[in-house]
């Protein structure tokens, strides 16, 4: 896992609160479940967990996420999301019929944690694809899904649309599949709109992709609608997953995260040579084609996201970066903490 950005640049982790002050809230910080021992720990602030390194998320943000998987189950349909909801920090256990071992494309063994008969209960229920009519055409697993009125967001991949669409839950509704797999999905259930060349498709409470590697997408998309724009930005960045593009989807609810906060001159502002703790200097550039500023240390170039005004935070623990202007308006410098030392821009 690469290091906070200001532990490069300070040598520390500072423990700071995200935006500043708090908002009266005392929110709580928890560590995304690791199975370790810091999954009892509890902190005041964000930041990253001492122990296992994780970013710290609002303990009230943790969802809990069933995979229901069946034999068959396509690797990278439910291992990209899986990796994106894990480290977003969300509750992630797998759902097969019966608890007995399953093969994926007849490789990876996996022993699911729970059988329809006995799995909790989830905010979230993902369906994903790879012999997904071993799922669909089996009226107990239906009426399962069915019997999960509790559920406040259902989410697909690839032909796991079939699974939802079987069960009434696309009824009326927009989605899309794996593009081989369009066309029997409109022929079918000709009460969903399918729709083709499109990533996903949010419909505000179910959320359907593309296939194989588009539930990637679909899945940073659901932490940025859930968590902000920035969580899925460092989610994507943490997994190298350079090719992502922030809202190449079809969203039709009203919740839609992608807002660019400033242009590409305004950004251009803040470019140049700053100086850090310990007489070292970093340079900050602007990447136009994400319009992301970008600190290159060692080397390696880690983003900082915009947040509000002339506040950033960096790529892995949130920490806040404060921007100073002169007289003039110009960007001179910056602080890691409200009251702390300013840092100056060099040029």
């Amino acid at each position: 896992m690469v290091r906070l950005f200001f532990w490069i640049l300070m040598g520390t982790m500072i423990q700071t609160s995200l935006l500043g002050q708090s908002t009266g809230d005392n929110p709580v910080y928890v560590c995304p479940p690791c199975s370790s021992s810091c999954d009892a720990l509890v902190f005041d602030k964000p930041g990253t967990c001492p122990h296992c390194n994780m970013t710290l998320v609002k303990k009230d943000q943790i969802k809990k996420i069933a995979f229901y998987l069946q034999d068959g189950v396509e690797v990278l349909d439910f291992a990209g999301p899986m990796e994106v909801f894990s480290y977003a920090g969300y509750e992630v256990f797998t759902v097969s019929k019966t608890k007995d071992p399953i093969k994926s494309q007849g490789v990876l063994k996996v022993i699911p944690d729970y059988s329809i008969d006995d799995a909790p209960k989830a905010d979230i229920l993902a369906f994903f694809g790879g012999n997904a009519g071993r799922a669909y055409q089996d009226s107990a697993v239906i009426d399962w899904i069915k019997g999960q009125t509790d559920v406040k967001y259902h989410f697909s991949v690839c032909t796991g649309a079939f699974m939802l669409a079987e069960a009434g839950i696309l009824d009326g509704m927009k989605a899309t599949t794996f593009h081989n797999s369009l066309n029997s999905l409109e022929q079918n259930y000709p009460q969903i709109e399918v729709l083709r060349e499109v990533r996903f498709v949010d419909n505000g409470k179910v959320i359907t992709t593309a296939g194989i590697s588009a539930g990637i997408d679909g899945a940073l998309h659901l932490v940025a609608k859930f968590q902000g724009l920035n969580a899925a930005r460092r989610t994507a960045f943490y997994m190298e997953y350079d090719n992502w593009v922030p809202g190449d989807g079809l969203v039709l609810s009203g919740d839609s995260p992608y807002q660019v906060a400033f242009t590409g001159p305004e950004l251009a502002g803040f470019v140049g040579t700053y100086s850090h703790k310990g007489d070292g200097v970093f340079e900050l550039t602007l990447n136009p084609t994400d319009q992301t500023l970008y600190a290159k240390i060692h080397g390696v170039n880690y983003p900082i996201f915009h947040e509000y005004g002339d506040v950033f935070s960096d790529v892995e623990g949130g920490e806040p970066i404060y921007f100073q202007r002169g007289t003039d308006g110009t960007i001179t410098g910056y602080k890691v903490e409200t009251e702390g030392e300013v840092f100056e821009r060099l040029n």
